[in-house]
């Protein structure tokens, strides 16, 4: 039951100051006011103290939940309507409508000089069954790790939207079969008429604008796409830092096609020994 959408559990939110909008400057807005119709609008809930039980440190970090205002807008809209008419049996249906994001602020990142930041793209796959077809998974699990271990700090920005690089888990199903006849993961999306890549990283941009604002931030990633996207959206001051992990045997051809296709990953990286096992 989605009671944070009744008007009076929101108005409990914004005034004790755990319910915030920003623009994708991460400038703050008015959550009582229509956000601007010609930019992106965030909302976010938190923070909310989160006990980790992932990797090796276990941290508690701060979590915020973040989506876009139009797309909030609309399932409040929806939602009274289906409250009204006694129809709180389809709240479930307006859940799944939504990408809400997760940021984790982990360890004194608010204070840092130069936060360690992950943006990471959701994998049901590599992130929840933990599939070794990818390295996702072990990414995400490494970044928990390297950012509490790290003296500094930082974020993880979670960006649920992403499946199968932007095609979603259908598409990213079929894929999987047609890599299983020999195609690499680009030819695949190719196959099915899709982009190599369509994640829209806007939104990541605007929630580093607002937790790490002007200071220049280290980025967990191998990916140059990821970084020009970012930089693109006025975020200037990122230094990248290769993060490669979880390689064995069932994923080193979809990691020699990231390299091909651009991605910081050397032959060592590939024929490292299994690290899976």
């Amino acid at each position: 039951m989605f009671t944070y959408l009744r008007p009076d559990v929101r108005e409990k939110l914004i005034d004790h100051g755990k319910l915030i909008r920003v623009d994708a400057q991460g400038r703050h807005l008015d959550p009582r006011q229509p956000p601007p119709n010609d930019s992106i609008a965030l909302n976010l809930l938190g923070p909310i103290p989160l006990p980790l039980g992932r990797g090796e440190e276990h941290p508690t970090v701060d979590w915020y939940a973040a989506v876009r205002s139009t797309e909030l807008g609309e399932v409040e809209s929806l939602a009274g309507t289906l409250r009204d008419s006694g129809g709180q049996h389809l709240f479930s249906a307006l859940a799944s409508s939504m990408a809400v994001n997760s940021v984790l602020v982990i360890g004194n990142a608010a204070e840092s000089e130069s936060p360690l930041v992950r943006v990471h793209s959701s994998c049901l796959t590599g992130d929840v069954f933990g599939s070794r077809r990818c390295v996702c998974g072990p990414q995400l699990e490494s970044a928990l790790d390297r950012i509490s271990q790290d003296p500094q700090g930082g974020y993880l920005v979670y960006m649920a939207g992403h499946e199968g690089r932007g095609i979603g888990l259908w598409a990213k199903a079929a894929t999987y079969l047609l890599q299983d006849e020999g195609e690499n993961t680009y030819q695949a999306n190719r196959s099915l008429g899709l982009p190599d890549d369509s994640r829209d990283f806007s939104d990541a941009a605007a929630l580093l604008h607002f937790f790490v604002g002007e200071r220049p931030m280290r980025l967990l990633t191998n990916n140059p796409k990821k970084l020009k996207d970012l930089t693109d959206f006025g975020l200037t001051s990122i230094t990248a830092v290769k993060h490669v992990t979880g390689v064995d045997e069932w994923n080193r051809k979809y990691l020699a096609a990231k390299r091909d296709w651009g991605h910081g990953i050397g032959e060592e990286d590939i024929e490292q020994p299994d690290t899976n096992d």
